[in-house]
């Protein structure tokens, strides 16, 4: 009898020991139960922090269009100012030359009054072109800046696309 309760109590331990297929297949649902929710929360994750990339994205193309539309501004700013510079030089010089054919005496001081008015002009226009070449320069510099920064979030937003690919292809 003390064989027959060590035999009974020896396989009522290994009985509860090995688990029931019923318990085996609650395990794995379980696991896989955590598995998906970890999934889930990683694509939760990776699916936030595209919108916020996103938001940054276009928040950043507005700054390089801004960038780019006051580079055009200077730009084409410098170019009237050079071209205005070159005209009024051509004009001053034409001036000059015409003063010494001249006979009038009124004529004369009339036109050498022009001629200091168009020096002083091109002093002034020099002023700008330097000026504006300068914010050329600046404008330039901002433009490369934020053109960085956008090639930058434009890598992120690369990133997450690939990391969000890997994890729908992960799932069966």
């Amino acid at each position: 009898m003390f064989r027959l309760a060590l035999a009974l109590i020896f396989v009522t331990a290994t009985s509860a020991q090995t688990p029931s297929p019923d318990t085996q297949a609650l395990q794995a649902l379980v696991a896989e139960i955590r598995q998906l929710r970890q999934d889930l929360q990683a694509t939760t994750i990776a699916t936030q922090r595209v919108q916020i990339v996103l938001y940054r994205l276009q928040m950043q193309t507005t700054l390089v269009t801004r960038a780019a539309s006051r580079l055009d501004d200077v730009r084409a700013s410098l170019g009237n100012v050079q071209a205005d510079k070159k005209n009024t030089s051509v004009r001053m010089q034409l001036m000059e030359e015409s003063i010494q054919s001249m006979q009038n005496a009124a004529e004369r001081k009339n036109t050498e009054g022009m001629v200091v008015l168009a020096k002083s002009a091109v002093e002034r226009l020099a002023a700008d072109e330097q000026r504006l070449q300068s914010r050329e320069i600046d404008a330039e510099t901002q433009l490369r800046a934020d053109q960085a920064k956008l090639a930058d979030l434009q890598d992120q937003l690369d990133h997450l696309d690939k990391l969000l690919d890997s994890l729908t292809r992960k799932q069966p």
